[in-house]
């Protein structure tokens, strides 16, 4: 079928608005008409050629919206299915075995190596017939309707906006699921957030919701260190005020929290925990980002901990985020910022200048 996507060229070509076709379902595929689709980070430096990639390439990995078709192997998904999308896994391996599918031995490369179908078809091509490489993240959801397989499909209740559901998939499970599955917060605990964007004021809302006693945000943004306030933050401060952590937690936080994949920025989470404090890292920086720390400050008892997708079983936490929401105790929409579709342009620059936390991209209208 010819559908409508943003195809990246790299480098400093900008992406295009453009007509593809998109083949129909394998007997293991699923067709979803995206309604929605969260705009991350990681979707804008697979497509400005930060990262590797092979070009043309869709990009997009937190999409949701109605099943509209399904492959004959296909259980318990069926036409008409409201869903969101979240990351690949491959299901076989011990780590997917054992309800772990973050840490899938093809993570990367179902995710992030285009490995696309076994056999090496592609799923969208140009009306010329010229491959398009899709997959991103199992969906590659920038465009209007995409294939995935039944394992990134997460059903969800058909009253649930769509533009709430989309950025669950990753940014905000990763967050949220960073605190509650990586970290286990307990009621009592101290946490401090560097980087108050999406997935860090999700973290935030995370460790409030989990009891946490005191929690802070750093950020460079005013706007974001007032948002993290207004979502319950003991403080927010700037980076240059993290000298001051430790009149809010004279002893050390009990946790802390980097996504922004910064050595210099972690260097500072970890002095800012106590003597067997944790430090959990989300952001994985550029390509080829080494971290150097002082080997004394570990060998004391601090535990470092790297984080993928939260460490979460996205069938299980994306629905219990949306009962937390319906709740009131975790206000994900409060980040979120609907643009229409063909405003990606728009949406990218109003993330990076600190306008909007988290941009969605509105495909289809609910109803």
């Amino acid at each position: 079928m010819l559908i409508d996507a943003w195809v990246a060229s790299g480098g400093d070509a900008p992406m295009r608005w453009s007509q593809l076709e998109l083949d129909d379902p394998r007997p293991d595929e699923v067709r979803v008409r995206i309604h929605a689709t969260g705009v991350c980070h990681t979707d804008v430096l697979y497509t400005d050629g930060s990262r590797p990639a092979p070009f043309p390439l869709v990009a997009g990995h937190e999409g949701a919206g109605v099943v509209d078709a399904v492959g004959s192997a296909v259980e318990a998904i069926a036409v008409g299915d409201h869903v969101a999308l979240s990351f690949a896994s491959c299901g076989t391996c011990r780590s997917c075995r054992s309800g772990k599918p973050a840490h899938c031995v093809r993570f990367r490369a179902l995710n992030t190596g285009f490995g696309g179908r076994a056999d090496g078809s592609p799923q969208l091509t140009t009306p010329a017939g010229e491959p398009v490489t899709g997959g991103f993240f199992g969906q590659s959801s920038f465009s209007t309707h995409v294939l995935t397989r039944a394992r990134n499909v997460v059903p969800i209740p058909p009253d649930v906006p769509f533009q709430v559901a989309a950025p669950l998939g990753c940014g905000i499970q990763t967050g949220a699921g960073a605190v509650l599955n990586s970290l286990q917060v307990g009621v009592g605990a101290s946490v401090v957030v560097f980087g108050a964007g999406s997935v860090g004021l999700s973290a935030v809302m995370a460790a409030l919701m989990a009891g946490a006693a005191i929690v802070v945000a750093v950020d460079p943004l005013q706007t974001r260190r007032d948002l993290a306030v207004r979502l319950g933050a003991a403080a927010a401060l700037h980076p240059d005020e993290s000298g001051g952590l430790r009149e809010l937690a004279p002893e050390g936080f009990d946790y802390a929290i980097d996504t922004s994949g910064r050595p210099d920025t972690i260097r500072v989470a970890a002095g800012a925990t106590h003597a067997t404090g944790t430090v959990g890292l989300i952001g994985s920086g550029g390509a080829g980002t080494e971290l150097s720390l002082p080997l004394r400050d570990i060998v004391i008892g601090r535990h470092l901990r790297g984080i993928v997708e939260g460490d979460s079983l996205p069938q299980v936490f994306i629905p219990f985020l949306l009962d937390q929401w319906r709740a009131g105790r975790f206000a994900v929409d409060t980040l979120i910022t609907p643009f229409a579709a063909t405003q990606l342009p728009d949406a990218v620059r109003a993330m990076h200048d600190g306008t909007v936390v988290k941009p969605v991209l509105i495909f289809h209208e609910q109803g």
